[in-house]
């Protein structure tokens, strides 16, 4: 074909999760509830932190900066996903597709980050407890935070700069909800075969050099624990499981996604729900909302409130 009777994609289609009237309906009521948990969970938990003294310490200091990316994360997909529940024609510019792709992996890799923040700081709070002021100050947080940003920029620009000057001439039906980067990439109007390779590979080496790191440091704490009192074994086993659980939920889907990515689109779409909707639902109750610190710094802040 001539290049001059090459037409440049100006949008894309997304097919999302399809169906009658009646399960569109649905769809748009439990994934409107489950964002506004979502929003209203994290955002108290983020307001909660700043408000309560007691609560300024490096572990509440990271897991307010895990909420405000978790809000981040279900908010660059999700209201237009639930958006498109009442129209036929589900639809996202080139640039709004670009930005999509940008701006999740700036929000998953700096998430993969901070997950591995708070297991260090879990591993000095356990392992080095007479240290901890000293290495975990205010200004090693703001720098494992400010790096844990700077490094899912990185990542996504490494991803965004060798896909956006692709040619995109038609097809241009994203399977899926969002414009999730294996899958546009390719919709491509040129062999992308070598480029799929390194655009899939990057994403799965971070997620998996990430999780094996979490996974090496929390048998650390385990070996560390063995030695101590029961007491002090049954609190570390229950931050040690909770943690456990956030990175299963988050990761697994992640490197399953990157490692296969053509292999199942209904399997993707469902995965990538897990890590846009149900993980940031999940990380409030499991980290904070059943920690009794922050269950009475919410109780303390609600009688100041009632009060005033």
């Amino acid at each position: 074909m001539g290049q001059e009777n090459i037409s440049r994609v100006t949008e894309f289609v997304l097919h999302g999760f399809s169906g009658p009237p009646e399960l569109q309906l649905f769809f748009f009521v439990f994934f409107t509830l489950l964002y506004l948990s979502i929003v209203l969970g994290n955002v108290l938990i983020v307001f909660t932190v700043i408000s309560e003294s007691a609560l300024h310490t490096p572990m509440y200091f990271l897991l307010s900066n895990l909420s405000f990316l978790d809000v981040c994360l279900s908010t660059f997909a999700t209201p237009k996903m639930i958006f498109d529940f009442f129209t036929d024609h589900k639809t996202i510019s080139f640039e709004g597709c670009m930005a999509q792709i940008f701006v999740m992996h700036v929000f998953a890799g700096g998430e993969m980050m901070l997950l591995v923040a708070m297991a260090y700081d879990r591993y000095v709070a356990i392992c080095r407890p007479l240290h901890y002021a000293t290495i975990m100050s205010i200004h090693k947080c703001t720098g494992l935070v400010v790096g844990s940003w700077l490094i899912g920029i990185l990542h996504s620009i490494s991803q965004l700069v060798f896909i956006v000057n692709l040619p995109y001439c038609g097809p241009n039906t994203v399977e899926n909800f969002f414009c999730d980067l294996p899958l546009v990439i390719k919709l491509a109007c040129t062999d992308t075969y070598i480029l799929e390779i390194l655009m899939v590979s990057d994403s799965d080496i971070m997620a998996m050099s990430s999780f094996v790191l979490l996974l090496i440091s929390y048998m650390v704490i385990l070996v560390t624990v063995r030695r101590q009192s029961s007491a002090g074994v049954a609190k570390a086993l229950a931050t040690l499981t909770a943690h456990v659980t956030v990175v299963t939920l988050f990761f697994g889907p992640c490197i399953f996604i990157y490692a296969l990515p053509f292999s199942n689109l209904l399997l993707n779409k469902v995965l990538s729900i897990f890590y846009t909707v149900f993980t940031p639902l999940l990380n409030p109750l499991i980290y904070t909302l059943r920690n009794k610190e922050v269950i009475l710094a919410m109780q303390k802040l609600r009688k100041q409130c009632r009060i005033s």
